[in-house]
């Protein structure tokens, strides 16, 4: 009985080292979640903005205009952009953005070795990295994720228009956590080039805008998109992080409550075995003074 309850001990020493642990990433979580989500929350609303613009540009004016970032080719070769944290214990968001690539890439998977998939996060290439098939990966940016400043982040959007511009890729993908609030995230596969154009319906095209360039429209396009698709690359990498700590700090939070209700389940075996040896021993003192008097 004794070992019983010494093995309980432990285990309820065990359950609260974890508990701490578990409440004190929680509050860390808290802590870079409000900084992360002041950042995505600020930028989001201009990216939109500018997203939108552009679209609605290429939308109404006519010819090649944009068509460095614009141009739609037959898909012979194509990218994806896997962008996830750089540690777990988040719960079910590194898996759902992976889910989420590997959806798109059974779509693209006729394309074989012309496939590339680029890693923003090494957790994302842990998902995918046993994937059958002849996709390549790249890695030079998995580390990324842990500087995402503007400058850094630029180099993985240039890195990605340059290739498509020298035909090297036809279609970029990208699949990243898009952040809502502390308790909801939701994965997101969207197509980043080429620069996809608004629908404008027939009865829309009367009120059509009627732009004005200044240079001309190809040379201030061919300004204009590349600034905006690196701010459109940076909303993705800000909305995971943000999504990243509210993820991790809903799961440590729900970790901490199981390891409570796991030491209160503990605390009642233990009180019941001690109970029970402790009655034990009271029969066996009872007994041996009955065999004394006899």
């Amino acid at each position: 009985m004794s070992g019983k309850l010494k093995e309980v001990r432990e285990r309820i020493k065990s359950v609260s080292s974890t508990q701490q642990i578990t409440k004190a990433m929680k509050m860390v979580s808290a802590a870079k979640l409000r900084q992360a989500q002041n950042a995505i929350t600020q930028m989001r609303p201009y990216a939109n903005k500018l997203d939108k613009m552009i679209k609605n540009i290429l939308s109404n004016v006519e010819g090649g205009a944009g068509g460095s970032y614009g141009a739609e080719r037959d898909v012979q070769k194509a990218a994806i952009v896997v962008i996830t944290s750089q540690r777990g214990l988040c719960g079910a968001f590194n898996s759902n953005i992976g889910k989420a690539a590997l959806a798109r890439y059974k779509e693209l998977e006729h394309l074989g070795s012309n496939l590339t998939f680029y890693f923003v996060g090494k957790k994302g290439f842990d998902y995918l990295k046993n994937i059958t098939g002849d996709a390549q990966f790249n890695k030079d940016f998995v580390n990324l994720f842990s500087d995402l400043s503007f400058e850094n982040v630029s180099e993985v959007a240039n890195h990605l228009m340059q290739h498509f511009v020298e035909n090297e890729t036809d279609l970029v993908h990208v699949c990243y956590g898009r952040f809502k609030n502390a308790g909801v995230q939701f994965a997101e596969s969207v197509q980043f080039l080429p620069v996809q154009k608004l629908e404008v319906k027939e009865s829309d095209k009367k009120s059509n805008a009627d732009y004005l360039f200044e240079p001309s429209k190809e040379e201030l396009l061919d300004e204009l998109l590349p600034a905006i698709l690196q701010t459109t690359f940076q909303k993705y990498c800000l909305d995971t992080q943000a999504s990243e700590h509210g993820a991790r700090m809903t799961a440590m939070d729900k970790a901490t409550e199981n390891a409570q209700e796991l030491i209160r389940d503990l605390k009642i075996t233990y009180n019941k075995a001690r109970q029970e040896a402790i009655t034990k021993e009271i029969l066996e003192i009872v007994g041996g003074a009955a065999a004394l008097e006899n």
